[in-house]
């Protein structure tokens, strides 16, 4: 710094990058470096205050590729700025770094086969503050690697900081604190960032040029949250239990066995993914947290408990999936056939304040594992075996014929999801999921004015084969007109966004927003709307319908592909 310009040689050199153990699988690619200094993956951090001038030196040090770099500007910048440099070639560069925000810097070496191959290691976060005391935060900056291996399959690496499971760093933090992170998506690919355990409030949101900093007004809270190629994220949150915890992608691809890098030729053991070891079972877009509590805390005193006994089973094969599993609740003393199932899996009903223990178990001919999704729990019983817990009590697998016992307390009503966590890709597809409900004290479920709808897939196969509480087929439903219907919405496949439509006569009608994640909304975002949604994976959201009498409706819900989408159509009266 010489007054308020920050003097900055950048490089762009070919770099070893080893995303796991620093003795393990590498791949060379392009990096970003300080002149003088080691390559970083990802790219250096800049990080000033508002006011700052740039004055920035690039050289493209590849031999064989120009670049083209994005986001060296002034904030908000403009969609298209590029500049290129040629092999060998430098420029200098002298630009105010603009208003605060968190913001993406990138390049692209030589021409990209997006479909083919990714490389989205030449990317880094640039941070704009208010004033010269930055926050208390951190910055965490996704990235992948990618391309066609000589088995066919695709060979690839996603990162976090540079590092992929089990190998990201572990973040400690003490209950009461306030966890400020900024979040970089610098890949081109969508990342729907879960929080176990807790809520994380967004606090701004930006496309890597442009960032909104969100009012108190506006500001959700969640504990899924997408983030589309190049997007930034600030959040918060504040653990109020101790315990391990994860914050991951929510895509199945992008945290399985098979996300973990290779050497060329190796495959990945099938047995990988039904490990009792949190770091063999998982890769990729994992990061995990280390909630400490005081000398001087507490836990909560837990009330007397409902029991449920919910059985893990698997029939026969039903539709496209090669396996069919499902979850049977046990109804009286006699537990249900090891293969029975249900079209659907039951819809568990909890009230809010009523403590619930739900013994699990497993009558597969493997492991597996119940996550609770959204539910505030304690990490013992979060469900993630080899990491939930503590270093000195941690969750196990639930081996075939063994059970284990979640502790669920339910600190607020809303709309919640199981599903397994263990061969999640597998298992998941296999049928392995389920809608989760809390009512408010005091409030009864009426299945006749509230709807939940679970969305997740039938089969492996890519694109998926949607199915919708248990089918791909609706049937027709009458709704009460004149009152209001709540309309829960679960996107619990292992990737692709999900489209929800409510229309009469095709024109789209209004309903009211009313949460996101089983959180009401801020008051100004519960307002009435087209009746349109787009639900990312690991996502819920609530709305509020009124049926005019005599009135026809469909609600339509659809993946990506050519399938037909699942329609209701529903006749008010």
């Amino acid at each position: 710094m010489r007054g308020d310009t920050l003097k900055l040689n950048l490089e762009v050199r070919l770099a070893r990058w080893l995303p796991q153990a620093d003795s393990g699988p590498y791949v060379d690619a392009p990096a970003f470096a300080e002149v003088g200094h080691a390559p970083q993956i990802p790219g250096p951090l800049i990080r000033v205050k508002r006011g700052t001038v740039i004055a920035l030196r690039l050289k493209n040090s590849l031999s064989d590729s120009t670049l083209t770099l994005y986001g060296f500007v002034t904030h908000p910048g403009v969609d298209g700025d590029s500049i290129t440099l040629a092999p060998g070639e430098e420029r200098s560069l002298h630009f105010a770094a603009g208003e605060p925000g968190t913001y993406l810097y990138r390049a692209i070496a030589g021409t990209v086969d997006w479909d083919n191959r990714e490389r989205e290691q030449l990317a880094g976060a640039f941070v704009v503050d208010s004033s010269a005391s930055a926050p208390t935060d951190r910055v965490f900056v996704l990235s992948v690697w990618g391309e066609p291996a000589d088995s066919g399959a695709y060979r690839n690496a996603l990162a976090i900081n540079g590092k992929s499971w089990p190998y990201t760093e572990r973040i400690d933090a003490t209950i009461g604190d306030s966890v400020r992170w900024r979040v970089v998506n610098a890949t081109i690919r969508p990342h729907p960032m879960h929080l176990h355990g807790f809520y994380y409030r967004i606090d701004a949101y930006g496309d890597g040029l442009r960032d909104t900093l969100y009012s108190d007004s506006v500001r959700r809270r969640v504990v899924t949250q997408v983030m589309r190629p190049m997007q930034t994220m600030s959040m918060v949150w504040s653990p109020d239990r101790d315990g391990q915890w994860l914050f991951h992608c929510h895509i199945g691809f992008h945290v399985i066995p098979d996300t973990r890098l290779r050497a060329q030729g190796a495959a990945s053991h099938p047995h990988d993914a039904l490990s009792g070891d949190a770091g063999t079972h998982m890769a990729g877009l994992v990061l995990g947290m280390d909630v400490h509590a005081p000398a001087t805390w507490k836990p909560a005193t837990r009330t007397a408990a409902t029991s449920l006994r919910l059985h893990v089973t698997e029939g026969k094969r039903r539709y496209r999936a090669e396996r069919a599993m499902g979850y049977v609740l046990q109804d009286g003393d006699a537990a249900p056939a090891a293969d029975s199932l249900a079209r659907a899996n039951p819809v568990l009903v909890m009230n809010q304040g009523q403590p619930v223990d739900i013994t699990v178990f497993n009558r597969l001919k493997e492991a597996t594992a119940v996550h609770w999704h959204g539910i505030e729990l304690e990490s013992y019983s979060d469900g993630v075996a080899g990491w939930s817990g503590s270093a000195q009590r941690v969750a196990p697998l639930i081996a075939p014929g063994d059970s284990f016992v979640a502790r669920l307390t339910l600190a607020r009503p809303g709309t919640f999801i199981y599903h397994t966590h263990l061969g999640d890709f597998d298992q998941m597809t296999s049928g392995l999921f389920g809608g989760l409900i809390v009512l408010p004290r005091g409030t009864q479920y009426d299945r006749s004015t509230d709807h939940l709808f679970v969305a997740g897939w039938d089969g492996a196969e890519d694109p998926p084969h949607l199915m919708v509480n248990g089918d791909s087929l609706a049937t027709p439903a009458t709704y009460a007109a004149g009152v209001a219907h709540r309309l829960r919405f679960v996107n619990i496949g292992v990737a692709a966004p999900i489209k929800v439509r409510l229309t009469r006569d095709t024109t789209l009608v209004p309903w009211r927003a009313l949460a996101k994640d089983g959180d009401d909304l801020p008051r100004a975002q519960a307002v009435s709307r087209p009746a349109e949604l787009r639900l990312d994976v690991g996502e819920t959201a609530d709305f509020e319908f009124r049926p005019v009498a005599g009135a026809r409706y469909v609600l339509t819900i659809r993946s990506f592909g050519k399938q037909e989408p699942y329609a209701v159509r529903i006749q008010a009266r």
